[in-house]
């Protein structure tokens, strides 16, 4: 190899090296400006992330019997509940036994109510769509129904995509409002995209002291499975909004 030859290929390792070194930089400032403080409570038994005002929780007939009262009066701190996602259906025929049960009494208590349908895609979309449909009734002030997707069974990206957008679109059209949708960060990559960037994303994302990441703005954050709350006897998720009191009315059923 001539004397030329081994200066370009030292040049090109030292450029190279010089890129990876800038790559993994830029990926380390990223993080630490997206790093969040997180704050433990003993009465919830968890940390809640801070710099965050809007919190609430869900739940699903898991939680048992709930005093709702109780919920809404817990205050820690600055720390409070201004809105619940609620178990509605499941699959073409699945209802949660305690839906309406908690769907009136954490309205009365004072709490922003959404409802949740946990989808299957390898169920006819529009029955189960139907099936929620039968089972909630919004009212202005309420949340926009929640397509909770979560599993593949195994299904190919193409069957997920269509179905779930079947779903959407039909739930869109007999409420009048956007749907969101409830998954994490990996099964957003994987399984659905960008055709799914138009809807508001409430995105689990738990174990870690980094915002979530889906690669798109996310509207809610799931960000702990087993808090405490009074009124409940069982663990329950935690979440938070993400923006002011004036946005997340801006985000209800007008």
């Amino acid at each position: 190899m001539t004397r030329s030859k081994k200066a370009r290929k030292s040049r090109y390792r030292l450029w190279l090296a010089i890129a990876i070194l800038l790559v993994a930089f830029s990926g380390w400032l990223y993080y630490l400006r997206h790093e969040v403080e997180f704050v433990y409570y003993p009465s919830f038994g968890i940390g809640i992330p801070n710099d965050f005002s809007i919190h609430g929780i869900d739940i699903s007939r898991y939680q048992g019997l709930i005093d709702w009262g109780q919920v809404r009066a817990m205050v820690v701190d600055t720390v409070h509940f201004s809105f619940v996602f609620i178990k509605a259906t499941e699959g073409i025929n699945g209802q949660d036994g305690k839906f309406r049960q908690n769907w009136i009494a954490a309205r009365k208590a004072g709490l922003i109510c959404g409802a949740y349908h946990f989808f299957y895609s390898t169920r006819d979309p529009i029955l189960q769509a139907r099936n929620f449909e039968d089972m909630v009734h919004l009212r202005p002030g309420d949340l926009p129904p929640v397509l909770d997707i979560e599993v593949s069974n195994d299904q190919p990206d193409s069957t997920i995509r269509s179905s779930a957008l079947a779903w959407l679109r039909e739930i869109q059209q007999h409420y009048g409002v956007t749907p969101i949708i409830y998954t994490n960060g990996r099964f957003y990559h994987r399984h659905l995209g960008s055709e799914f960037d138009s809807y508001p994303l409430w995105v689990s994302h738990f174990f870690s002291s980094w915002l979530p990441n889906p690669g798109r703005p996310w509207t809610f954050w799931q960000h702990s499975q087993g808090g405490h709350v009074n009124g409940i006897s069982a663990p329950v998720d935690f979440n938070v909004f993400n923006g002011d009191s004036l946005t997340l009315r801006d985000l209800c059923v007008p």
